[in-house]
């Protein structure tokens, strides 16, 4: 643990001192930059680029909704790639290192033996090259690239594994800003893809999104204080109005998701017996800037975990930004600021 660690730092050392990027900017970089540096300019497209990918009237409708569904997206083929790999990891047929395995709340003290009944998620998979392929995949990349730019971290990687609910409801997933977790900006080249591996609907817990939500301010997250108790990282917004309209998501397996880091979401119960499955990725632009988040309503996200990383890692010197630093993975262009 103590050469890991070592190692740990070493590599940070690396990235904190990379130097600014000199690079000139191409037509769609100086876009990009507009929007970082200049956020008052009016556009009409602020929350997308011209990358040739997305058509007019799908850029005016993520611009007013903050999310956009693309069908059958990716093959199947590569979904049954990526759900041999998870049900490989569930067996501990493999490690991967710097990956999180999680279970419900609900299950977590259970005596499952090892295998998917067991797992609800696996987080940060960007050592894992089967895994990873997602984040990479051309298919998705040419869609990215509408929102962040040509230059493209992957920052954050979840497979996604619902459980049926117990009867506690803690298969649910409170309403939340996934900005929340994030100590970069500017947030409107960051951007999440969220692709079904089956079918998804309202009864195994679709995602349910906020239309128009991205155009607000990051708010206040805390556990929410439900009976059956909550997932750890399980932030939810605090003060959203439960009566806004919302729209539930039903997907088909391939069918892909891009949405704002602003946009409240959240997901229902899996009232089914069977899991329910999705990977995603949260992309960001190279040439987005860490910032300082005590003192604002994001300290509370910084402390846990930095309290994670102290008890799985014995460090107690990174910063907030040094955990994404050493997650984030180039996939596109230049590393940059980021």
């Amino acid at each position: 643990m103590a050469a890991a660690s070592a190692r740990l730092l070493v590599h940070l050392g690396h990235l904190r001192g990379r130097p600014p990027s000199t690079l000139p900017l191409s037509p769609n970089h100086v876009g990009a930059a507009q929007a970082m540096h200049q956020p008052n300019i009016p556009l009409k497209f602020r929350y997308s680029l011209d990358n040739g990918i997305l058509t007019p009237k799908q850029r005016e409708f993520y611009e007013e909704n903050g999310f956009i569904v693309i069908k059958g997206l990716v093959p199947k083929t590569d979904l049954d790639k990526y759900r041999n790999q998870f049900e490989k990891i569930c067996r501990l047929e493999m490690t991967v290192p710097g990956m999180v395995v999680m279970r419900d709340i609900a299950i977590a003290k259970s005596e499952f033996v090892p295998d998917q009944k067991a797992i609800t998620k696996i987080q940060d998979f960007q050592n894992d090259p089967v895994l990873f392929e997602y984040c990479e995949h051309p298919k998705v990349i040419q869609y990215v690239e509408a929102f962040t730019g040509s230059n493209i971290m992957a920052m954050h990687t979840m497979l996604i594994n619902k459980p049926p609910d117990p009867g506690s409801k803690t298969s649910r997933h409170p309403m939340h800003q996934d900005l929340h977790y994030f100590p970069f900006r500017p947030a409107d080249r960051i951007v999440c893809s969220w692709t079904a591996m089956q079918t998804i609907n309202r009864q195994n817990g679709c995602l349910v999104v906020l239309p128009g939500t991205h155009k607000g301010e990051l708010k206040q997250h805390d556990y929410p204080e439900w009976e059956g108790g909550v997932n750890k990282m399980y932030h939810g917004v605090r003060d959203y109005d439960p009566t806004m309209p919302r729209v539930h998501l039903d997907m088909e397996e391939g069918d892909t998701v891009f949405f704002h880091p602003l946009l409240i979401h959240g997901s229902g119960m899996n009232n089914t017996d069977g899991f329910r499955k999705s990977i995603s990725c949260h992309y960001a632009s190279s040439e987005c800037n860490y910032i300082e988040v005590k003192g604002t309503s994001q300290e509370n996200i910084e402390n846990e975990v930095k309290d994670i990383v102290r008890k799985r890692h014995g460090i107690t010197e990174l910063d907030f930004s040094d955990v994404w630093r050493i997650k984030g993975r180039l996939v596109n262009g230049e590393r940059l600021q980021l």
